[in-house]
């Protein structure tokens, strides 16, 4: 079989992910792995049209196809994102539809699957027969049982393809809104009580109803708003994944484009932050997935805390419950307030006037308070996945991400709580004694809530 691989690392040849396609090529010297780095090669392919002809050509003789990438920011990185873009745009949908195909990941397993249910749904996009996701950990190729599990994942997937087997599409097509948002009278507004209010936007062409929203939330404020577009912000390129920032979050870009200075003096100085864009095919903008993979200069450690954020996004958002997790996600781990997620996808003016002015209002009334909700298991198993890391294997390597744990007392583990250590030892032992089991099961529901209980009736 004619596999294409395109490759979705912006390291190219030194991608952890190409390590484990390349095993399985040699693996399998049956069939042949035929390796485009897109990512890598990005800006070339945006200006070679021929460039990039040549590798959807490649792709509509091919017999399956292979997405392989790391992940970067609960996604693909924004090199890849662009990509995708770029085969829609360019109308060379058809090069897909039918081919049989599969996604590899390499990660620590952090949202590695909502990265793996984006490429799913895109693949159903451009109707490809999609076979199957494989994220494994970024070191596991270097143990036996792995290996043998991966090349498990392979001739399934092999055998799959060549026998062609029957596939049913998973994720339906979006349905396209076709309204223009014109904005009805202004309200009253809501006081910004000297709050600084950070406005970004996506200036993508064609700008569909977003510039309407924005100006109308805008208005919203009484008060200095400050509105920027993120094509005004001088960005040089997308995350190289170089892990520079890792040692003391100096980014490989520094001193070479404005996007840090703007993040430090900006994002991190507002009080209240509003991310507004359209969805291109099941995310938000490729500039957009640059801005956010550009941030992990600042690693694992949150820069929003404390803050309010909203969403305001054009396009399908109820149809794309992947992008919602996604964007909630993001609110949780930055330990941030996410007071709302404005869409146009009602097609109302008027419903949505009116949500814009409640969102104005509550991304104030909350900011005097620094308030944010606890989190529930997107941020909480998040957290616990980078703390194992970096406790672990990565911590030489997210040096910056180790000081901030510990001055924290994020290295909360389990086993270090000595008090229930004691207490757990004790009360196993007691309940194995037949006659204690039976009073200590009669009294359970009433001892659990008991302190609980205390404070709730007496604090």
């Amino acid at each position: 079989m004619n596999i294409v691989v395109l490759n979705g690392s912006p390291k190219g040849d030194q991608s952890v992910t190409l390590q484990y396609v390349r095993y399985a090529a040699r693996k399998y010297p049956d069939h042949s792995f035929v390796i485009f780095p897109v990512a890598q090669t990005i800006r070339k392919l945006e200006k070679d049209e021929k460039a990039f002809g040549e590798i959807l050509d490649a792709v509509e003789k091919a017999d399956a196809v292979l997405w392989s990438f790391p992940l970067y920011f609960l996604l693909v990185c924004a090199q890849y994102k662009r990509f995708i873009e770029l085969i829609f745009e360019r109308r060379r949908e058809s090069a897909f539809a039918g081919k049989y195909t599969a996604s590899l990941s390499t990660s620590v397993h952090f949202f590695d699957h909502t990265a793996h249910n984006y490429i799913h749904a895109i693949c159903d996009d451009l109707e490809m027969k999609y076979l199957g996701a494989y994220s494994p950990a970024m070191y596991d190729l270097m143990k036996k049982p792995e290996r043998a599990r991966w090349l498990g994942f392979m001739e399934q997937f092999l055998d799959s393809a060549s026998r062609r087997i029957p596939y049913a599409r998973v994720y339906p097509p979006l349905t396209p809104q076709g309204s223009v948002y014109t904005p009805g009278p202004l309200r009253a507004g809501v006081e910004a009580s000297g709050k600084k209010i950070l406005l970004l936007k996506d200036g993508c062409k064609p700008p569909e109803n977003i510039d309407a929203m924005v100006s109308t939330l805008a208005a919203n404020f009484r008060g200095d708003v400050e509105v920027v577009d993120l094509a005004d912000i001088d960005i040089k390129g997308g995350c190289l994944g170089c892990c520079k920032c890792g040692l003391d979050n100096t980014c490989e870009y520094d001193g070479k484009d404005g996007y840090i200075d703007f993040y430090k003096e900006k994002v991190k100085k507002a009080d209240v932050v509003i991310f507004a864009g359209a969805i291109r095919d099941r995310y938000l903008s490729a500039r957009w997935k640059t801005f956010f993979d550009r941030s992990f200069f600042n690693t694992h450690v949150p820069t929003l805390i404390g803050k309010q954020i909203a969403f305001v996004i054009s396009g399908p958002l109820g149809q794309i419950s992947n992008l919602r997790q996604i964007l909630s996600a993001y609110a949780e781990f930055q330990e941030a307030n996410l007071a709302g997620i404005v869409t146009d996808e009602s097609g109302d003016a008027g419903q949505i006037d009116s949500l814009l002015a409640e969102l104005a209002g509550a991304l104030v009334r909350p900011s005097a308070q620094g308030y944010a909700p606890p989190m529930t298991f997107l941020g909480v198993g998040g957290r616990k996945v980078f703390r194992d890391e970096v406790y672990g294997m990565l911590r030489f390597v997210f040096q910056s991400d180790h000081r901030y744990y510990k001055k924290q007392g994020l290295y909360d583990f389990p086993q270090k709580d000595y008090k229930a250590r004691r207490m757990n030892a004790l009360m196993m032992t007691l309940t194995k004694i037949p006659p204690f089991r039976k009073k200590f099961l009669k009294i359970l529901k009433e001892q659990m809530v008991k302190p609980i209980k205390h404070v709730a009736e007496n604090r």
